[in-house]
C-alpha cells in the first residue's frame, strides 16, 4: 500500500516522529532506576529515539529492546519500545510493551493513546474503547476523537470533535479529524462541508475519494497502518525475555551495535506522541520594519496607492475559525504583517456543517493570476491560505477601515 503517500493527505493523519522528537524528557523522579546497567540502557534508548526519527524501524527495536532488557523498571524506555513496534508494523509487540509501560507509569496518556492503537490494530476495539474512555481527560480531544472513531465508534467522536472545533483555538487538524469522524459516520455531506474549510477546492473530491477507501478496511491493521505509514507484519507479541514480570536475560537477545558512549547524564525518554498533523504550519507574524518618512512643512503625506488588481470570481482564503470574534482578532495580526493585505477588505462567511459552524476569513474578489500572487505573499509573510472560488463571501461586518490621518504643518 502507497501508505507514505496516504498520510499526505492532511490534518486527520497521525505520525509516529512529530517535532522535538529527539529529545529525551523525564516523565518524572518515580521513572528514574538504580539498575546496574542504567547507562548502556540510556544510551540504547538515545540510539532507539534517533533511529525512530529516522524511521529505521528494524534498527529502533533493536536498540529500544536494548534499553529495556537494561532498565526493565522504566516504563518511558518500555513506551519506547511500543513505538520502535508500531513502526515496524508489529501490533501485537506494540500493545504487549505499551500495556507494561502503562503498568509502570499508568498517568502515562501518551502511552495510553499509542495503547489504543495497537490494539486498533490487532482487532481489539472494546479494549481499545475502554481505554480510551479511561484516559479520556488526559489525552487531547483532537487525538481522542480520532482514535475513538478508529475504535468503531464514529458517532462518540463526533461528538467530542464537535466541541473541539468550537473551541477558539480550533486548528485545521482539528477540523479534518471531525470531517473524517463525519465520514465515517456515513454523514458525507457534512464531512465535505467541514474539509472544505481548509482544503483547496480542487484538492477536496481526492481526499473524500481517499477516506471513502479508508472507510472500508479489508483487515483489522489497514487503518492504523495507513495512517502510521506502516507495512502491517505477522506477529507473535514482543520476546517473554522482555516481559515486566520477568528479569530480562541480556543474552537472548541479539546485541546492539554499541555507540560512543556519551559524557553527559543519563538522559531519560519521553514517548513519541502520535499526533494528528497539521497540514500547514500555524501562522508565524514577523515584525514589520518600521521606516521613517521625513514630513516638510505645509504638505500633508500622501496616501499609498490601493492594490491594483483585475476584478474575478476568486478570493483568498485566510483561515476558518470559531467565530467573528476570533477571525477578527487575527485578522489584525495578519494584516499588519503581510503589505499586500494593507488595503484590502476582509471578508467573512459563517458555514455550518449541521454539527458545528465556523467563520471563513477571506479576501477577494481577483482574477485568478491575482488570487494566487496575493496568496503567494501572505505565505511568505508567515500566514497560511489557498484560492478558490467566492461562495458567500461579504464585506465583514465589524471591519472598520483605519482613519485617515493627517500630518500638521510644523
Amino acid at each position: 500500500m502507497k501508505s507514505r503517500r496516504f498520510l499526505s493527505i492532511g490534518a486527520m493523519l497521525l505520525a509516529l516522529c512529530g517535532a522535538g522528537a529527539t529529545g529525551l524528557v523525564v516523565h518524572g523522579a518515580a521513572s528514574a532506576t538504580a539498575a546496574p546497567n542504567a547507562h548502556k540502557a540510556a544510551r540504547e534508548a538515545r540510539a532507539a529515539q534517533k533511529a525512530l526519527a529516522a524511521r529505521k524501524a528494524a534498527a529502533a527495536v533493536v536498540h529500544a529492546e536494548q534499553a529495556v532488557a537494561n532498565d526493565p523498571q522504566r516504563g518511558d524506555y518500555r513506551a519506547l519500545l511500543g513505538q520502535a513496534y508500531l513502526l515496524a508494523g508489529r501490533f501485537a509487540s506494540a500493545a504487549d510493551a505499551l500495556r507494561d509501560a502503562l503498568t509502570l507509569n499508568p498517568e502515562d496518556s501518551r502511552a495510553a493513546l499509542n495503547l489504543a492503537l495497537a490494539r486498533i490494530g490487532t482487532g481489539d476495539w472494546g479494549g481499545a474503547r475502554s481505554l480510551l474512555q479511561a484516559h479520556a481527560s488526559r489525552i487531547p480531544a483532537t487525538d481522542l476523537g480520532l482514535a475513538t472513531a478508529l475504535a468503531g465508534d464514529p458517532n462518540a467522536a463526533v461528538e467530542i470533535l464537535a466541541s473541539a472545533v468550537r473551541a477558539p483555538d480550533a486548528t485545521a487538524r482539528t477540523r479534518q479529524n471531525f470531517a473524517l469522524a463525519l465520514a465515517l459516520a456515513g454523514r458525507w455531506g457534512e464531512a465535505k462541508a467541514v474539509a472544505a474549510m481548509d482544503v483547496a477546492p480542487d484538492q477536496l473530491n481526492a481526499r473524500l475519494l481517499q477516506w471513502a477507501g479508508f472507510a472500508r478496511p479489508a483487515n483489522a491493521y489497514d487503518q492504523v497502518a495507513a495512517l502510521l505509514g506502516v507495512q502491517a507484519v505477522q506477529d507473535g507479541g514482543q520476546p517473554v525475555a522482555l516481559a515486566l514480570a520477568r528479569q530480562p536475560d541480556l543474552a537472548a537477545l541479539a546485541p546492539a551495535p554499541t555507540p560512543v558512549a556519551a559524557p553527559d547524564p543519563e538522559p531519560v525518554v519521553e514517548p513519541l506522541p502520535i499526533p494528528v498533523q497539521e497540514p500547514a504550519p500555524a501562522p508565524i507574524f514577523s515584525p514589520a520594519p518600521v521606516r521613517s518618512v521625513a514630513v516638510r512643512p505645509a504638505k500633508p503625506l500622501p496616501r499609498p496607492a490601493p492594490v491594483r488588481v483585475a476584478s474575478g470570481p476568486y478570493v483568498v482564503q485566510l483561515g476558518a475559525f470559531a467565530n467573528a470574534g476570533v477571525a477578527r482578532d487575527a485578522w489584525q495580526k495578519l494584516s499588519g504583517r503581510v503589505a499586500a493585505l494593507n488595503r484590502l477588505k476582509p471578508q467573512g462567511a459563517s458555514v455550518s456543517s449541521g454539527a458545528a459552524s465556523l467563520y471563513r476569513l477571506s479576501v477577494g474578489a481577483f482574477a485568478r493570476t491575482d488570487a494566487d500572487a496575493l496568496c503567494r505573499a501572505v505565505k511568505t509573510g508567515g500566514g497560511t491560505c489557498f484560492v478558490r472560488m467566492a461562495a458567500g463571501d461579504a464585506v465583514a461586518s465589524w471591519y472598520k477601515p483605519a482613519p485617515r490621518i493627517g500630518v500638521a504643518a510644523r
